[in-house]
């Protein structure tokens, strides 16, 4: 087993620069909640994405039902194994 050298300091602000920016004030605000409202918030989160992409496919396909909407929403957010090969979900593009 090789021994790991600590990054230096550039080296991490080279990492970090790579990163999407933080929200410092939702940081902020989320560290105050307590576990259980961090829970039902990441929920709440989940939930209004699962709405948009719904949404997004039901602009998309205007002659499907619901059911077949709620389906691809389900596809489209859930990992499928087939055998030792692993698919991508259905409209991945949009989630990214």
């Amino acid at each position: 087993m090789t021994k790991r050298e600590p990054l230096t300091s550039e080296e991490i602000s080279a990492i970090v620069d790579s990163f999407e920016p933080i929200d410092v004030e939702e940081m902020e605000m989320i560290a105050r909640l307590s576990p259980g409202q961090r829970i039902f918030r990441m929920l709440e989160k989940s939930e209004a994405i699962c709405a948009d992409l719904g949404n997004k496919l039901m602009e998309e396909f205007p002659e499907l039902p619901l059911s077949e909407i709620n389906m691809k929403v389900l596809r489209s957010l859930t990992p499928v194994r087939m055998g030792k090969n692993y698919t991508e979900p259905a409209y991945y593009g949009w989630l990214c």
